[in-house]
């Protein structure tokens, strides 16, 4: 799982005032995005190094999503620089992202249900073998998936032509990271990768996240369960409509003060209005 070299659209190193250090695997310099007169993001600056799990905080239109798609070249920003190991870049499709070594898994997953787990594996990569007439090669491709899957300690499959259709949510989002390792990346982005998982299911993906970063892969995570993060972030960086306002080591901070840079209120303004509101609901108890 050791990750290659990946290419990319690379340009001119640096930018001459130390923006583009070298210190990162992958920073973002001034990222803005709008979508006519809604601003999504303002001005972002962003990192993730090598083996760093870091977590993407903030409310409903913080533009945590808009970001991740920036960073994919899916929607690529109207302004703001990009460095990957060091080297100023330009991510503006998805190919460009994956050439350089970024992966995305997204809340949807896109598998094919009708697949089995070999084929969704390698979907868009297949293996083939025979010339002048290429067919699939299958056996290669099974044998590298369950060899994937075994280093990813990915035990509940069962058999890798299982359909994804009939695998569990947990089962399915182990099938979706395993797929972003086919292609070698350096970085890997998920977007809300324990939603409506159940609890064994969401311990099992948690697991598999910080397996990549003990394997030196950066990875990005979103994610609204605060549990979850402060159970594998190195880092949390806190998005407030389009804007970065607060990062925390998470060894050194609280869920509460997180959520108080969420909501723009502090820890104190929090607790006073929790006061309130207690006494209040005592009052009304009372009479």
């Amino acid at each position: 799982m050791n990750p290659q070299v990946a290419r990319g659209e690379a340009e001119s190193s640096g930018d001459g005032n130390g923006r583009g250090s070298t210190e990162h695997l992958l920073a973002l310099r001034g990222f803005s995005k709008s979508f006519g007169p809604v601003r999504a993001l303002h001005n972002v600056d962003f990192e993730v190094d090598a083996g760093e799990i870091v977590a993407l905080v903030g409310d409903n239109g913080a533009g945590k999503s808009t970001l991740i798609k920036a960073i994919d070249g899916v929607q690529p920003p109207d302004n703001g620089e990009a460095y990957f190991e060091g080297k100023k870049v330009r991510i503006s499709t998805p190919q460009a992202a994956e050439n350089l070594g970024i992966a995305t898994v997204f809340q949807d997953l896109a598998l094919c249900d009708n697949l089995d787990v070999v084929a969704n594996l390698f979907l868009g990569k297949e293996m083939v073998d025979g010339v002048p007439v290429h067919v699939l090669d299958e056996v290669d491709m099974e044998q590298r998936s369950n060899q994937l899957l075994k280093d990813l300690s990915v035990t509940t499959l069962g058999s890798v032509r299982t359909e994804v259709g009939s695998l569990s949510g947990g089962q399915r989002q182990s099938v979706a990271i395993a797929r972003t390792l086919i292609g070698q990346p350096k970085v890997v982005l998920f977007d809300e990768p324990t939603a409506a998982l159940g609890v064994s299911q969401t311990a099992q993906v948690l697991g598999l996240v910080k397996r990549l970063a003990e394997e030196g892969l950066g990875v990005v995570m979103i994610s609204h369960n605060l549990e979850d993060v402060f159970q594998v972030a190195n880092r949390i960086i806190v998005l407030r409509l389009g804007e970065r306002v607060a990062t925390f080591d998470r060894e050194k901070t609280t869920p509460e003060q997180v959520v108080g840079s969420i909501t723009g209120a502090d820890t104190a303004e929090m607790r006073r209005i929790e006061d309130e509101t207690q006494q209040k609901l005592r009052g009304e108890r009372d009479e």
